[in-house]
Formats: C-alpha cells, sequence, structure tokens
C-alpha cells in the first residue's frame, strides 16, 4: 500500500529484488520507498513485505544529531505494516524490526537502500511465481 499522503504521486507495487531508497516525494511531506533509478516513482508494499537495508536502518529523532545512535533501530531487516488505520488521515505505512520497534514510513532517514527479500504469501502465490533468486536473498539475510 502507499499511504494516503502518496495518492497523487505515481506508484507501482514492489516486486522481490527491487532495489529501494527512502526518499521524500515531490509536492508530499510523506517520505517512503522508491525504486532506485526512479525517484518521483512510489514503490508501494503490501503488510508482510520484507525488505533488508543495506545498512543499519535508521530514522529522524530529535536528538539524533547530537547523539547519532538515537536515530539507530537496531537491525537491517524489516517487515512493512500498516497502523492507525482506523484515522484516515494519519500516516499508516511503518516498519517493523525484529526487535519490536515500529517506525512510520515517513520518519525513515532519506537516502537508505534497501532490497524487498519477500512478499507476503498470498502475493506471491498470486502475482508472481517463487524464484530461486528470491529465496538465496532470504538465506543470505538469514543465514
Amino acid at each position: 500500500m502507499c499511504d494516503y499522503s502518496l495518492h497523487n504521486t505515481a506508484s507501482r507495487s514492489a516486486k522481490v529484488g527491487d532495489k529501494l531508497v527512502t526518499t521524500s516525494f515531490a509536492g508530499s511531506v510523506t517520505r517512503g520507498f522508491a525504486a532506485v533509478g526512479e525517484p518521483a516513482v512510489a514503490v508501494c508494499l503490501l503488510p508482510g513485505t520484507e525488505v533488508v537495508f543495506d545498512k543499519e536502518a535508521e530514522f529522524d529523532h530529535a536528538f539524533g544529531g547530537v547523539l547519532p545512535r538515537l536515530r539507530q533501530l537496531g537491525s537491517n531487516v524489516a517487515r512493512f505494516r500498516q497502523i492507525n488505520l482506523s484515522d484516515a488521515h494519519a500516516h499508516h505505512d511503518a516498519l517493523e524490526f525484529p526487535n519490536g520497534r515500529i517506525v512510520l514510513l515517513t520518519q525513515l532517514r532519506p537516502g537508505q537502500q534497501a532490497v524487498v527479500i519477500q512478499l507476503p504469501a498470498a502475493q506471491s502465490a498470486t502475482t508472481a511465481e517463487p524464484t530461486d533468486d528470491s529465496v538465496t536473498m532470504r538465506d543470505q539475510v538469514q543465514g
């Protein structure tokens, strides 16, 4: 899904192996994922999609400039989920990290790179055949 404030932004669905970058989109205060090389196109994730960042993920923290460790999320692997669904005008798109932290996509620091390593089972079965690459990528992250 793509957050409500990105409805006027070009978008496409995520695919296994997509190389993403966290970015701000023109005409919106919302941050999200764009494909590397397609900065104006939001890449929409379905709940359950897993991504791996090339480094430990970071978010904007009020004291992050003084204490950089405060902006670190403790992992480079995360699962996409939606929160605040009862509030139509709140941001919904978030990442959940293995330590239980949940961070809105719009709070992620811009310029971080990630790769989609797994789609939710229902999406994989209906829209894309699993490939050896997707299994290999997931095994590399876990191994």
